[in-house]
This record gives C-alpha cells, sequence and structure tokens, in this order.
C-alpha cells in the first residue's frame, strides 16, 4: 500500500521525475511512470491521489492519457505539466481530461509544491464529500460544490492566514482591504518594494475569490523581452517567429476562468502596454501568428515595486493602463515599517528551514530578536529569509540561535541619524566608511588583501584609512591587531 499523499508523476525524462520526486519528498510519496502503459499499471495496483501529468509523451499526448484515467480512475485529481504543446489538443480536451491545473514549465518549486497540495485538499474534500467513485464520472456540479467548500475553508499557504504578522501590525488593514477585494471582480494593484511578499498577497486574494477553483498563473514581466513575453502571455502559432517551433498556449488562455498575476508591470514597455491594454478591454487575445482572436475570462490581478503615478506623469507608463489595472490599489509595507512582525515571520522561515535543512533549531534568542526588530531588512522577507538561512547553517545544534550568528551588518548596523546627516559632512563620510570597513573586515576574517579587493583600494590605501579611522583587523583567532 502507498501512503496517504502519493502522487503519481508521468514523464518519459527521467531527470524531471527525480527533480519532482525531491522537491516534494518531503510530504508526499512520488512514484515515477515513463509512459502510459506503465502510468496505468501503477493505477491499477496503488491508490493514487494525485497525478502529475506532462503533455508530451511518447506514443501519445498527456491530454489523451488523462481522458482514459478519468474514465477508469476518476478518483485521482489530473494535473498537467506543460511548456511548448498544441494549443488545439490542449483546448479541444481540458473539459473531456478533467485537468484541475497546469503547471507551466519551467516550474518554480515553492509553485508546484503549492498546486500539489491544493490537488491533494480537492481529493480529500471529494472524498469527504461522498467521493466520486468508480461507477460515475465527477460531475462539475460536484467539482464546484467541492471547490466551494475548500475556499470557504481558505487553506493553510494559500489563503490570507499565510500572510504572518502581529495583530497590531499595518498589514492587517492592508489584509482587510484585500479580502474586501475577493467580493468583487475587479482589477487589483499591489504596490510595495521586492520581497514584501506581493505574490503571496495576490494568491490570497484568487483562493478568496470566486475563481479559487480556477487556475492561478504567475509570469513576472520584468524578465523577458517584449516578443517572448506576449508569447508567454498570448501564445504563439508555429512559425510566427525564430524559435517557435510549435503552437505554444498562453497564460491567459490557461488561466481562463481563473487568474494571472502579472509581477513587474512596471518594466513593460510602452509597445507592450498597449497590446496587454487591448487585451484588458476587449476580453479577449490574440496569439502571435494567429488570425483569429480567442476570448479569454480572466481576471488580471498586478504588481510593482514602482511609484506608477509618477511613471504615468512622466510617460513611461500609459494612463489609460493604469487605470485598468489599479481599479483596486493596495500597498503591501516594507518590513523597515512593521517590526512587529519580525517574530512571528522569522519562527514561519524557521520552521520552513529546519524542515528543508533536516533540523530541529528550537528558536531565537530573546536579544536575536531584538537585533533583528532593530534593522532595515532592505531586502525585506526574502533576506529575512536568507539570513535564517545562513544562522540556522552556521549553528553547531539545534539550542535558539544567538545574536552571535548574524550578520556583521545586522549586528552591528550604521546608525540611522549617520545615514539621515547628523554631524557635518566629514563627519558622517567618515562614519560611514569605517562602518563599510568594519563590515568587510569581518566578512573577510581581517584578511586585508581580501578586504581591500573587496573596497576596490591597495592595500595601502586600505591600511591607511584604517589607521586613521582608528580601526584594527580581527584575526581569526579572535585577537586585534593593526597589521
Amino acid at each position: 500500500m502507498t501512503s496517504p499523499n502519493t502522487v503519481l508523476v508521468v514523464d518519459d525524462e527521467v531527470r524531471s521525475v527525480e527533480s519532482i520526486r525531491r522537491v516534494l519528498a518531503d510530504e508526499f510519496e512520488v512514484i515515477g511512470a515513463r509512459d502510459a502503459a506503465e502510468a496505468e499499471t501503477v493505477l491499477a495496483g496503488e491508490m493514487v491521489q494525485v497525478i502529475l501529468c506532462d503533455q508530451r509523451m511518447p506514443g501519445e499526448t498527456g491530454v489523451a492519457f488523462l481522458k482514459r484515467v478519468r474514465d477508469q480512475w476518476p478518483d485521482p485529481v489530473r494535473l498537467m505539466i506543460s511548456g511548448y504543446m498544441d494549443s488545439e489538443d490542449i483546448i479541444a480536451g481540458i473539459n473531456e481530461a478533467g485537468i484541475y491545473q497546469f503547471i507551466t514549465k519551467p516550474w518554480q518549486p515553492d509553485r508546484l509544491i503549492e498546486s500539489v497540495r491544493e490537488a491533494a485538499a480537492l481529493f480529500r474534500l471529494q472524498k469527504e464529500a461522498g467521493g466520486v467513485g468508480v461507477e460515475a464520472k465527477p460531475s462539475e456540479a460536484r467539482l464546484r460544490s467541492v471547490v466551494a467548500a475548500r475556499r470557504g475553508a481558505e487553506r493553510a499557504g494559500s489563503g490570507f492566514d499565510a500572510i504572518v504578522h502581529a495583530p497590531e501590525s499595518p498589514i492587517a488593514e492592508v489584509i482587510e482591504l484585500a479580502r474586501r477585494a475577493t467580493e468583487y471582480d475587479i482589477s487589483v494593484l499591489i504596490t510595495g518594494a521586492s520581497g514584501t511578499g506581493k505574490e503571496l498577497l495576490a494568491r490570497a486574494i484568487h483562493h478568496g475569490s470566486g475563481r479559487a477553483g480556477k487556475p492561478f498563473v504567475v509570469e513576472n514581466c520584468g524578465a523577458l523581452p517584449d516578443q517572448l513575453l506576449e508569447s508567454e502571455l498570448f501564445g504563439c502559432k508555429k512559425g510566427a517567429f525564430t524559435g517557435a517551433y510549435q503552437d505554444r498556449i498562453g497564460l491567459f488562455e490557461v488561466a481562463d476562468g481563473g487568474t494571472i498575476f502579472l509581477d513587474e508591470i512596471g518594466e513593460t514597455s510602452p509597445s507592450f502596454q498597449v497590446k496587454l491594454l487591448r487585451v484588458l478591454q476587449e476580453g479577449e487575445i490574440r496569439p502571435l501568428g494567429a488570425q483569429r482572436p480567442r476570448k479569454v475570462d480572466v481576471r488580471v490581478v498586478s504588481a510593482t515595486n514602482r511609484d506608477l503615478e509618477t511613471e504615468v506623469a512622466a510617460g513611461r507608463f500609459r494612463r489609460d493602463l493604469y487605470y485598468r489595472l489599479a481599479a483596486f490599489p493596495l500597498h503591501v509595507p516594507a518590513l523597515a515599517d512593521r517590526p512587529m512582525d519580525i517574530p512571528p515571520i522569522a519562527a514561519r522561515i524557521l520552521r520552513g528551514v529546519n524542515q528543508s535543512f533536516h533540523r530541529a533549531v528550537a528558536g531565537f534568542l530573546p536579544e536575536t530578536l531584538r537585533r533583528m526588530a532593530a534593522y532595515d531588512w532592505p531586502g525585506n522577507v526574502r533576506e529575512l529569509h536568507n539570513e535564517i538561512q545562513r544562522m540556522v547553517a552556521l549553528s553547531d545544534n539545534d539550542l535558539p540561535l544567538g545574536p552571535h550568528l548574524l550578520s556583521r551588518r545586522i549586528q552591528h548596523p550604521v546608525r540611522s541619524d549617520v545615514a539621515a546627516g547628523a554631524g557635518n559632512l566629514k563627519d558622517r563620510i567618515e562614519a560611514l566608511e569605517k562602518a563599510q570597513i568594519q563590515e568587510a573586515l569581518e566578512r573577510c576574517d581581517g584578511n586585508i588583501s581580501r578586504v581591500a579587493g573587496h573596497l576596490g583600494l591597495s592595500r595601502v590605501g586600505l591600511r591607511a584609512k584604517m589607521q586613521r579611522l582608528g580601526l584594527q583587523r580581527r584575526n581569526s583567532h579572535g585577537a586585534r591587531d593593526g597589521h
């Protein structure tokens, strides 16, 4: 017998199966199958909750295989992982195959885990609701009722409960506004610095809305040039441009009925903005190289770390597109503006790091949390996550993490009054120089050559500055010297 959380991965690429196995190993038992015949053998003898199937397989497509699965083994929730694929095959077969969600290649580990968790939760809810049963196919009405129950529960990791914060945090008001946004099918624009959790908020909005049973699709608009971004979002026909070797379904089509999250929307070009505006106005897309447009029903949630009103005033962002996207604006405050959130967020991060590193670190000493709360965290939650990973890696036991494990910049941050301009210009410059050199000395364990290279100085120049500023290096044994 298999475990109660079993995923069948059907993919002829062994490396792909192993990559998925490593990502899911902590929560799921993963069984691999190289083709449809091998997968059917597994299904005939094992209890499988989730099927994750590649579209391109030898012999037949993933859609064709999943159609048979729905007829013979209707209980498992069916997911498809896909990159370039024949859009007509997908569109024609999506309802018959009962595909719950698409996962686009290249997939991100956290999004893969989230999708499989959702599918496993849906499997359990179907059973609790009376089960699909071998005798009958799952009806769309039953699926909708299961999804409604799932929305009402607001699963951990997907809903607003996943946004960790203290009761008095300023983000609490943002969450309440976002909850109101779930009630209406309007576009949402989320602003805030990088690493503040804008995607997490977008996911919560989707999972709390009437579209929760449909896909949530993410695209980073700042990572691709215009032509590739258009292909990703709107799809393309074979031969539409150099490198378009097959038809490709666009993410707007994948998200049909659901939500698309357009991250870094402020990085897009004016020419792309025109095309996106047309999609939002007309509710239809035209794949590159296609003759006819296709209707889509997609809610757009976008995000940016730019001030789009300033960008509009400067002529870098279209005013009409801005008003289309910002029907319901939300701003996520930086971590520096909510230090009370650092202890609960750090505790949540540590639980995940413990799981990933197979450790059982017991938390943080009070002084460690005090110093963490006093730091500005310019990289926000992402920087906090990296810092905690580093601390766990450096710790020799599972006792609470002490302040000595913190990075130099957090143990001894540059005074905010210096940065703000206390003292005359000469004093401020010397204070900043001293702080930078101290941090470099700590990072390079007092190695003068490495410090000089890191700071772009000669050894002689560095020694002169250290002497002028009254700095001594600390050697690897902890003693100080002036050499």
